[in-house]
């Protein structure tokens, strides 16, 4: 089993798009106390640090906590290994269940493709273009939003659609399955409660904002970083909230969560680390000299905050202090999560190129050239990693 490891040696508000602003297996996901070959020197992370297993991606960053980190080995030496051309931007990031790539696109399109081979299973037909909502893959069938408004639950077997719900405005927030329940953030100001099953509204909460991130869940608690600059802690079995934190911002990235800590950076230049017991700030990172919104969501792994700017470079905090371990500069926006797994970064950039890089120093491994932004976030299993562009192609590696 590997974990990130040492490199060897040698009123109602104006509707607000985060974009255009400047300035069960996931269910049973490790809970493991790392090992001694382990960088972490914060004990009480790495006890509680999430990981998503070696062999599946079943949502956007990988496991309910938003993590971004997987147990999957990666080939040293990466290599592309199939391409497929879905028509339009895919800007939805990739799940991996069963040896099968979901994902959606631009062209109103949820896409069952096989990993080994990039062959096409089957294409569901949404309502309207999928954005940046991503696949969530639970109990046979897989969950997506589209920009109509429309949650849509499909066989994962065949494609054939199981239920729709309606809701007021566009969805770019990625489904999350808890249990029975579904959760999904709209554009209509509401994170959503459906029934897995059969689609039934189960609760809703109102904001005062766009719900534009994706919810990251802890002990039976949804967590939003939102539109209306409100950090909310929501109780997933009714919907009530339990606390709120004024980020100080418009948000667009998910919060990671480990342990008693939530991180997500905001359209104030800056990356937040907050106290998910209290509701209180425990610290704040920004650059001293490039001030640029955070639209990434963030990996977080071994006493470590990886996240990309739209001061087109990747940030390596300290997740107890958020004091700068290292920076990483692309050659555009950073709006593509990073992925970690196998002592190794991986992102998009809106340069154009997909980067690796190692995690302990921040140095550039290796790099592909797309040719068009990746702002989809990266999804790894089976040792293969999966990202589209928004030329429409999705690329597999390994």
């Amino acid at each position: 089993m590997r974990v990130l490891k040492r490199k060897k040696e040698k009123g109602k508000r104006k509707k607000v798009d985060p974009r255009s602003m400047t300035g069960p297996a996931v269910l049973s996901a490790l809970l493991l106390i790392l090992l001694p070959f382990s960088s972490c020197p914060f004990p009480s992370l790495a006890q509680t640090q999430t990981y998503t297993p070696a062999d599946s991606w079943p949502q956007f960053r990988g496991n309910p906590q938003l993590t971004g980190i997987s147990l999957s080995g990666i080939p040293r030496d990466l290599k592309l290994l199939w391409t497929y051309n879905a028509g339009e931007s895919i800007e939805s990031s990739a799940a991996i269940v069963g040896g099968v790539v979901y994902v959606g696109s631009q062209k109103g399109e949820l896409l069952a493709i096989d990993l080994q081979s990039g062959q096409e299973k089957w294409k569901y037909q949404t309502k309207g273009p999928v954005g940046e909502s991503s696949p969530c893959v639970s109990g046979g069938l897989v969950y997506i939003g589209d920009l109509s408004g429309y949650v849509h639950a499909v066989n994962a077997s065949d494609g054939s659609g199981v239920w729709t719900f309606k809701t007021n405005d566009e969805l770019k927030s990625s489904p999350v399955v808890v249990g029975d329940k579904v959760l999904i953030g709209s554009y209509d100001e509401h994170l959503y409660c459906l029934n897995a099953r059969k689609g039934d509204l189960v609760w809703k909460f109102r904001t005062e904002g766009q719900v534009h991130c994706t919810a990251g869940i802890s002990e039976g608690t949804a967590f939003i970083s939102g539109c209306d600059e409100q950090f909310r802690a929501i109780r997933v079995s009714d919907g009530k909230e339990i606390f709120s934190f004024h980020s100080g911002a418009y948000t667009g990235a998910s919060p990671a969560i480990v342990g008693q800590s939530a991180y997500y950076g905001t359209f104030n230049n800056d990356v937040l680390g907050v106290n998910v017991k209290t509701g209180k700030l425990v610290w704040r990172y920004t650059h001293p000299q490039r001030q640029f919104p955070f639209y990434a969501s963030a990996g977080v792994v071994d006493g470590r905050v990886v996240v990309g700017g739209r001061d087109k470079m990747l940030h390596c905090l300290n997740a107890a202090t958020g004091k700068r371990i290292w920076t990483f500069a692309t050659r555009a926006r950073v709006e593509s999560s990073p992925a970690l797994a196998d002592g190794r970064v991986f992102a998009g950039s809106n340069d154009g190129r997909f980067y690796v890089l190692d995690f302990q120093t921040g140095a550039k491994v290796w790099e592909f050239t797309a040719g068009a932004p990746i702002s989809a976030s990266p999804a790894i299993a089976d040792r293969r990693i999966v990202v589209g562009d928004q030329d429409g192609r999705l690329y597999c590696f390994g």
